[in-house]
């Protein structure tokens, strides 16, 4: 029926649910579906029955209505097969009380590809199940947490089947598991904490148990029953059979272990296999079905009980940190700046994880708080995520083994989680796990489960009664927890809001600016071009009446004043004309011949403010890009500055110079004269600021924000140092073509 050989090298590709044999405290009968004539039966079926095997294949499945009885005279299994149709179930029919030879089966019926499953099993039942299943769920529950509940769940399940031994084991992330609770007699070594290798459940025996919630194997020493069928090519799938054959390598695995009989309850929770109620008797020992039914339902209850208890605890740390992301929300809402919000109060980011330390690089700048690696390994931490992970969110409880410079900062952060805060991908959260030195203990060495036998093959290893071997585990920190990378993202999330909802605002702000700004220069414009009228009809009256004879001494200095005020006026005007158009016109870039125009503003200032006392010192002048009518206003504005502020000095100097370098190049004018007062050192870019000690000296307060606008717009910088008494030094720097 089944010629796939087995050995330890191909026991996860076993076909198990095809074995082609039955355990032999039962029997079974298969019955095609389309004829309702046996086409499959097990070997050991006429002990049972007393009919030959060859008198029951390829009859009719009413031939056996003599052999297998009940009360009822009329009763027909044909009968009973139509009914489960009908129902579209045969659970409300299995068990079927009958009788074979005076002695009572039960009748269990499930279904094949093609085929009904008929499995008779003998009655052994002597209590009242119902009611033991009651106080077993009563008892169980009171456990008010998972370690309480699943230690209840093994001591209920010992006490309705009363093997030597029962555990729950559950299946960890890769597929291995542990023993996390145990009810046994006292005589026995204790497996509590043991672990055991994932293959020791092959992945297909696993999804056998997530269909079969309980699986018995009454003696392992005992033989197993062949099925027979005419139909020697189509192998009978037992899937959903209760006395399928187990995989040699599982007996003999038993054997090693020194059971005799064994019988596992499925845990299943959120859909998935959680683990098994694993039960170990160390002599032979037979279940029936009904008292299998009552540990299934134990176990269902467990399960239910298990996965709410379960979600009670991830709720409770879920909700500490969904209370930890509304504080956050809230700070962010009313902190200036985001990196205090998240790090500057008693509620941090460091609360949204159970991490001991985490760090924040925004706007290149690393904040720290808790356990955390050295600054320069986090900057060199974030360069290798920016390199490896293109997701925005990456998580590892064993970073040194896969980023080899984590070795030295093991013990703050062998685990990190880590989660990008913008597009830019500099901006990260890194959350940091410690080292968590730990011993596992196994059932055996894990690495040894096999040795070679005389013909070449591996066979199982006896493992010694699997004595624990013990393993030291390192580099690695606590795992992730699910509701922790989901807490993450939830920060991340806010964060995101957070910087879009600025830059929202940032950018309706700027509209309003840039709005406000060209109507400032429209009606700074509008109004300076206006003024300019009434402002000449004032200055000519003025010079006629000078020359009116008939006006007093009096009259002609309150009309030269007039006169001062007028040109004054005129003078500011211009200015602000001239501030206005920077913002108005179009820059018109071209390479600028700065020794020429240097020369040329030069000539021009001297002898507007009479500077021959004045030194100047021109130094390297090279060409930069611009508009050239634009970079001569800036320059005239400095250089007539340096020389006005500089005139009182017994030997005024003016240094020009220039510094050139990949991306800039930095012009310098540098004058001896009276200096700024660093006090004001934000005013001096600022429209009609003008500083206390050049109050004496002509000036508008206009030039120098010309010059800020001017070297803005060509997307350049300025700035300056100054000393009271000492001299100014400003500087404009201009993109290197």
């Amino acid at each position: 029926m089944n010629n796939f050989s087995v050995d330890l090298t191909n026991c996860d590709k076993e076909p198990i649910h095809i074995p082609g044999k039955v355990q032999s405290h039962g029997f079974l009968i298969a019955v095609n579906k389309a004829s309702y004539t046996i086409s499959y039966v097990s070997e050991n079926a006429e002990t049972f029955v007393g009919n030959p095997v060859s008198t029951i294949l390829d009859q009719p499945v009413s031939a056996l209505n003599g052999s297998i009885t009940q009360q009822d005279p009329d009763f027909n299994l044909e009968d009973v097969l139509r009914l489960g149709i009908i129902k579209k179930s045969f659970d409300a029919i299995s068990p079927l009380p009958v009788e074979i030879n005076n002695n009572p089966f039960y009748l269990i019926i499930n279904q094949s590809e093609s085929s009904w499953l008929l499995e008779f099993e003998p009655v052994t039942l002597q209590y009242d199940i119902q009611s033991s299943i009651g106080r077993s769920a009563s008892s169980m529950l009171q456990g008010k947490s998972v370690p309480a509940l699943l230690k209840a769940g093994a001591a209920e399940v010992k006490r309705l089947i009363e093997y030597d031994r029962v555990m729950i084991y559950k299946f960890l992330d890769d597929g291995h598991g542990e023993v996390v609770a145990e009810e046994k007699e006292e005589h026995l070594e204790p497996f509590f904490g043991l672990h055991y290798p994932a293959s020791d459940i092959p992945k297909q025996a696993r999804e056998l148990y997530k269909l079969n919630l309980t699986r018995l194997i009454a003696d392992v020493n005992t033989n197993d029953s062949p099925i027979l069928t005419f139909q020697e090519n189509t192998p009978l799938d037992l899937t959903n059979s209760s006395l399928r054959a187990v995989s040699p390598i599982h007996i003999q695995y038993l054997k090693n272990m020194g059971v005799h009989s064994s019988f596992s309850i499925s845990l299943i929770s959120n859909g998935e296999l959680w683990g098994l109620i694993a039960c170990h008797n160390y002599s032979p020992k037979f279940i029936d079905y009904k008292a299998r039914e009552g540990s299934k339902l134990i176990g269902e209850i467990l399960s239910s009980a298990l996965e709410f208890r379960q979600g009670e605890e991830d709720s409770e740390i879920l909700e500490g940190f969904k209370d930890a992301a509304s504080v956050l929300t809230e700070h962010l809402s009313r902190d200036q700046y985001l990196v205090d919000a998240l790090t500057g109060h008693s509620t941090t980011i460091l609360d949204a994880t159970q991490a001991s330390g985490v760090a924040i690089i925004f706007e290149n700048k690393l904040k720290t708080i808790g356990k955390t690696p050295e600054d320069k390994d986090i900057w060199e931490l974030a360069d290798w995520l920016k390199t490896n992970s293109d997701e925005s969110i990456y998580y590892t409880h064993r970073l040194s083994e896969i980023f080899n410079p984590a070795k030295k900062y093991k013990q703050v952060g062998s685990g990190i989680l880590s989660c990008s805060i913008s597009k830019h991908p500099d901006e990260v959260m890194i959350w940091f796990k410690p080292e968590q030195i730990t011993n596992v203990n196994w059932a055996g060495n894990p690495d040894k489960a096999a040795v070679p036998a005389a013909d070449g093959m591996l066979q199982l290893s006896p493992r010694k009664s699997f004595e624990i071997w013990s393993q030291q585990v390192n580099n690695t920190s606590e795992k992730w927890l699910p509701e922790e990378v989901t807490s993450v993202l939830r920060i991340r999330e806010i964060i995101v809001a957070h910087i879009n909802k600025k830059a929202n605002e940032i950018r309706l702000l700027n509209e309003k600016l840039q709005t406000a700004y060209e109507e400032l220069d429209t009606f700074s414009y509008t109004i300076s071009h206006d003024l300019r009228t009434p402002l000449t009809s004032i200055k000519t009256y003025a010079e006629l009446m000078l020359k009116n004879k008939s006006i007093d001494e009096n009259g002609n200095k309150m009309l030269s004043r007039i006169l001062t005020g007028a040109d004054k006026m005129n003078f500011l005007i211009k200015e602000i004309l001239n501030l206005a158009r920077v913002g108005r016109s179009e820059i018109n870039f071209e390479m600028v011949n700065m020794t020429n125009l240097i020369n040329e503003i030069t000539g021009e200032v001297w002898t507007a403010y009479k500077a021959d006392k004045s030194e100047l010192i021109l130094g390297q002048l090279p060409d930069i890009k611009g508009d050239r009518t634009m970079i001569a206003q800036v320059f005239t504005n400095l250089i007539s500055n340096a020389v006005k502020y500089s005139s009182a000095s017994q030997k005024p100097r003016i240094e020009i110079n220039a510094t050139e370098n990949n991306s800039e190049i930095i012009y310098a004018v540098k004058d001896n004269g009276i200096g700024i007062d660093n006090r004001y050192y934000d005013r001096v870019f600022e429209l009609f600021k003008r500083m206390d000690n050049v109050k004496e000296i002509e000036g508008t307060g206009v030039g120098l924000a010309i010059v800020k606008r001017i070297v803005e717009r060509h997307s350049g910088r300025v700035w300056f140092e100054s000393k009271l008494n000492g001299g100014s030094t400003f500087y404009v720097a201009f993109k290197n073509r």
